[in-house]
């Protein structure tokens, strides 16, 4: 009895779907102007195998989205997701302080897209991003007061800047200076990966 019980748990552990990672955002979760293979989920993917991990990351972003169009499309990526994200690693906003639009309505959106995450019940991984100084001092504020407001109301996780480490270092940046290439990536991965490992052990 002991080896046949021992034996299921063992067929289960090995049957056990990969954790499931979902990075949902632009252009910065999108790889922009990288070669296949080079861009944050891909890499971040990497990462955590070597890490001895059993996980898919899933990328979903979208260049040029704001957070208006992320949140309008969020049902349909789900939608055609084999299984719930175990993590969602959130990156929306940038192209809303590129464009100058009010902070108020990215916060609206990434709050209603981190309560539909965690209604299919993922884990989020909030990551924040910083506004141009040239915007002024009370954009700048609200804009980057936003993430880990909308953090701390929906108790979840947050990463303050995803390009951390990458930012206004031309060596790391595409020749827009904006967007990272392929070593900016591993440094944005190298990074955020304990968070995300946080998350995947507490998803557990």
């Amino acid at each position: 009895m002991a080896l046949a019980i021992c034996a299921l748990f063992m067929s289960q552990a090995v049957n056990a779907a990969p954790q499931l990672v979902l990075a949902y955002g632009d252009s910065l979760t999108a790889g922009y102007q990288l070669p296949p293979g080079q861009g944050f989920a891909p890499l971040l993917e990497k990462a955590l195998r070597a890490k001895g991990r059993d996980v898919k990351v899933v990328g979903a972003g979208v260049s040029g989205d704001t957070s208006t169009q992320g949140r309008a499309r969020l049902d349909w990526v789900l939608a055609g997701l084999k299984q719930a994200p175990d993590v969602v690693v959130l990156e929306l906003g940038a192209n809303d302080m590129l464009r100058g639009q009010p902070p108020a309505t990215a916060r609206a959106n990434l709050d209603a897209m981190v309560k539909a995450f965690k209604a299919k019940g993922s884990r989020v991984l909030v990551a924040g991003m910083r506004a141009s100084p040239n915007l002024g001092r009370s954009y700048v504020t609200a804009f980057e007061g936003l993430y880990p407001a909308v953090a701390q109301a929906n108790k979840v996780a947050l990463y303050p800047f995803f390009l951390d480490g990458v930012a206004a270092q031309p060596g790391l940046l595409l020749s827009d200076g904006m967007h990272p290439n392929a070593r900016g990536v591993q440094v944005i991965v190298k990074r955020i990966l304990p968070a995300v490992e946080r998350e995947l052990d507490a998803a557990r």
